[in-house]
C-alpha cells in the first residue's frame, strides 16, 4: 500500500440469488460491480476502469454472505472529505450511510461496517479462516416458503448421524482435489478445521464449514457427499478413498448454491496481519478464494 493511500475494510452482507456471483463479470450483475459502481457514485473522482475492491472469498452465483469482507484502497485526499462532505460523524459511519443510501435500504446487498484497516491488513492473504453454513431439507423438514432462497433440498430421507460420520472423516489437512473443481496452478491442500451438521429448530439440517481456506465448488462437494451418505446411496465406508483422488468424483452430486452462505471470515491480531499475509502468498501463490 502507497503512502498516498488509506486502505479501508468493508464487511458486506447480501442475497446471492440475483447475483452472477461476486466476481465482475461483464454484462452480469456481480455483488462486486453492485458495490464498485455505488462506490464510483460516492466518490466520482475515482477511475472509471479497474476493480476497486479485494474480497475475502470469490462467492459463486447464488452463493449468500453474512460475513464477507473486503477492502478499499483510497487516495488519503479523497477519503479526508468523506466526514466533511458527507456528514458530521466520523468517515467509517458516514460511508456506511451513504453507501446505504446509494444501494437502498431494502437492497440485496449491504456494507454493514466500514473501518480503518491496520497496517498489514489484507482481506484476502491475512485471513486466518472461513466459516460457512449450509442449509438442507429433506422430505421430513415442513416447508418453509421464507427460506426457499437459502435452503437446498432433497428427495429422500437423511440420516443426521450418518452425514456426521461423513464429515468427522475429512477434518484435518488432507488434499481435497476429490471436492474441488480443478484451477490450473492452484493447491487442492486444505485444513478442514470444523464440519458438522445438526437440526435446528424447524427440522431443517445446517451444516457448519471451517478451513482456513477452500478450493472451488469445495463446501458444496463437500456437503453433498454428506448428503449422499445420508441417504444410502454412498457407504461410510468409501469416505475415506475420496480423499486419495486427484480429480473430483462422480460419486455424490454438488447440492446447489442457494443453500450456502459465507458466515464469517477471521483474521489475526494487528501484530500479526503482515506476517500472516506474506505466509498465505507464499504457501498458495496460484490460490484463488472461490465458493
Amino acid at each position: 500500500m502507497q503512502d498516498n493511500t488509506v486502505r479501508i475494510r468493508l464487511d458486506i452482507a447480501y442475497d446471492g440469488t440475483a447475483f452472477s456471483g461476486w466476481a465482475t463479470q461483464p454484462g452480469l450483475r456481480t455483488v462486486q460491480g453492485t458495490l464498485e459502481d455505488a462506490i464510483r457514485i460516492l466518490y466520482r473522482d475515482l477511475p472509471d476502469t479497474g476493480p476497486l475492491l479485494t474480497v475475502a472469498g470469490r462467492t459463486d452465483a447464488g452463493v449468500h454472505a453474512l460475513g464477507q469482507v473486503a477492502h478499499l484502497d483510497l487516495p488519503e485526499s479523497i477519503w479526508a472529505t468523506t466526514a466533511r462532505r458527507l456528514g458530521r460523524e466520523h468517515g467509517e459511519s458516514a460511508f456506511v450511510r451513504r453507501i446505504t443510501g446509494i444501494l437502498g435500504n431494502d437492497a440485496d446487498v449491504a456494507v454493514t461496517g466500514c473501518a480503518l484497516a491496520p497496517e498489514g491488513f489484507d482481506a484476502r492473504f491475512s485471513a486466518l479462516r472461513r466459516s460457512y453454513e449450509y442449509r438442507l431439507a429433506d422430505p421430513t423438514s415442513p416447508a418453509n416458503p421464507l427460506e426457499r432462497h437459502r435452503t437446498a433440498q432433497v428427495r429422500r430421507p437423511l440420516d443426521l448421524d450418518l452425514m456426521n460420520a461423513a464429515a468427522h472423516e475429512l477434518i484435518g489437512l488432507h488434499d481435497f482435489a476429490g471436492f474441488c473443481r480443478p484451477r490450473a496452478g492452484a493447491t487442492t491442500v486444505r485444513t478442514l478445521e470444523e464440519f458438522a451438521w445438526h437440526r435446528d429448530e424447524r427440522g431443517v439440517f445446517v451444516a457448519h464449514v471451517q478451513a482456513d481456506a477452500f478450493c472451488h465448488s469445495m463446501v458444496r462437494s463437500l456437503v453433498g457427499m454428506c448428503a449422499a451418505v445420508g441417504m444410502g446411496r454412498l457407504p461410510l465406508t468409501n469416505v475415506p478413498e475420496l480423499l486419495q483422488l486427484t480429480g473430483r468424483s462422480n460419486d455424490f452430486t454438488v447440492l446447489p448454491a442457494k443453500g450456502l452462505t459465507l458466515v464469517s471470515v477471521e483474521y489475526p491480531g494487528q501484530d500479526e496481519l503482515a506476517s500472516r499475509q506474506e505466509q498465505t502468498r507464499a504457501k498458495r501463490p496460484a490460490l484463488r478464494l472461490v465458493e
